[in-house]
């Protein structure tokens, strides 16, 4: 749900601006980032986030990378029962280095 703001008050000095920024500006990056310099990178990522939101929603140009469009992929039952029955690295290898003859706490036999 937008928040709205009844009035924007515009001030001279940044430090009583911050009390209107915040409506907006709270979930995006915090307003002490864009006017005292705390993390511009921060300030950076959210405007090219908004840039690449308005391409979309306003046909405007946009500021850096397009936005990927996910790509609808039908898999047929015989695709998802194939893909059942492969075992993924992520369950572990049985190849590479292995700690097999470490032993913490113990002496070396020989």
């Amino acid at each position: 749900m937008p928040v709205s703001l009844k009035k924007i008050i515009f001030r001279v000095f940044s430090l009583a601006m911050l009390d209107d920024d915040g409506y907006y500006l709270l979930f995006w990056f915090q307003t002490v980032d864009l006017y005292e310099g705390q993390d511009p990178n921060a300030v950076l990522i959210c405007l090219s986030s908004l840039a690449r939101k308005s391409e979309k929603i306003f046909g405007k140009p946009g500021l850096g990378p397009k936005e990927a469009e996910g790509e609808k992929r039908a898999w047929t039952e015989e695709q998802l029962k194939a893909g059942q029955n492969v075992i993924g690295l992520q369950m572990g290898s049985n190849k590479g280095a292995t700690a097999s003859g470490i032993n913490f706490g113990n002496t070396r036999h020989m």
